[in-house]
């Protein structure tokens, strides 16, 4: 049996090959984000045609993403629902291009349908916000032997009051209760099929969390990576949160904070990092690698090419 192009078995094979070959190369793995949408707080429908889709896929792929993140409802707060139909229409023909462009393509979603639908037509991996909470979800992803992103969070997104809007009572230690809530989700979607290896741990930064919150689970990345014991995914680009460093800045002035946030979580142990810069983020952890000496340098070297031109300029 086939789909989109690839076996069903390959799907879970085509994101470790992604991922592995990722983190041997960089350490870690970038997710590029694809919103295929009108209303997504970063990019105001930039890329909603679908020439303007296929135009940041191959943006995504010059720029060196090992996933590409192509998602049709927008998950900010009050954002209008999209229907199953409407999100199938929006992402297939992104999605198709993308895997016949090579790409290893996670679908943003938590819709069954959407998600059956796009595994289907090539995607690889599912990119669940909701945490499960729909469990048809995880049976969608297991027959199709998908990866799975499951990403913590509480409650619906119409419930939500806003990005890094949360009382600060609502956790005790944050860390611990993000996991043991995520645990009780991924024991879930185990049951339901999907194997522990197909799993990916995302903390959702922002979600369900007031900036408090998320920023201490970017700080204590290193403690979520130890204790869950799969891949971890971290979400931190241009998201509000951010603004602790610079009150008034709007999403497309936060990517210094961006790449600071990558970069933390990279040295942590995150093994994805989802961002909408992925040059300036790549520029930034491959330089990183190098002057510390975690990439691959011969004695003596920092691993840096320079030209002739780069010498004197």
């Amino acid at each position: 049996m086939r789909a989109g192009g690839k076996r069903v078995a390959d799907r879970f094979e085509v994101f470790l090959r992604s991922l592995e070959g990722a983190r041997a190369a960089r350490g870690v793995a970038l997710m590029g984000v694809c919103n295929v949408t009108p209303d997504s707080f970063s990019d105001g429908g930039l890329h909603f045609a679908p020439e303007a889709a296929r135009a940041r896929v191959d943006e995504l792929i010059a720029q060196g993403a090992d996933f590409i993140d192509i998602g049709g409802e927008s998950t900010r707060p009050g954002a209008t629902p999209v229907s199953t139909e409407d999100q199938i229409v929006r992402v297939l023909d992104a999605v198709r291009y993308a895997s016949s462009r090579g790409a290893c393509v996670s679908i943003d979603t938590a819709d069954p349908k959407v998600a059956a639908a796009t595994l289907d037509a090539g995607a690889s991996v599912v990119n669940d916000v909701s945490c499960l909470l729909d469990d048809t979800l995880a049976g969608a992803i297991a027959a199709a032997r998908g990866a799975y992103v499951l990403m913590h969070a509480r409650g619906t997104q119409g419930e939500m009051r806003g990005f890094s809007r949360y009382p600060d009572q609502a956790y005790g230690d944050v860390v611990a209760d993000v996991v043991r809530e995520w645990e009780e989700a991924a024991a879930r979607a185990r049951f339901l099929g999907v194997r522990r290896e197909a799993l990916v741990m995302d903390p959702g930064l922002g979600f369900a969390k007031n900036a408090r919150q998320s920023a201490e689970l970017l700080a204590r990345t290193d403690e979520i990576v130890r204790v869950v014991g799969v891949p971890v995914a971290i979400g931190a680009s241009r998201k509000s949160f951010l603004t602790m460093v610079e009150r008034d800045a709007v999403p497309a002035e936060r990517i210094g904070a961006s790449i600071a946030a990558a970069l933390h979580a990279a040295r942590a142990g995150a093994s994805i990092l989802r961002v909408h810069d992925v040059r300036a983020t790549r520029q930034a952890i491959d330089l990183d690698r190098a002057l510390s000496g975690r990439g691959r340098r011969e004695p003596g070297s920092v691993g840096i090419s320079v030209t002739p031109a780069d010498a004197v300029s």
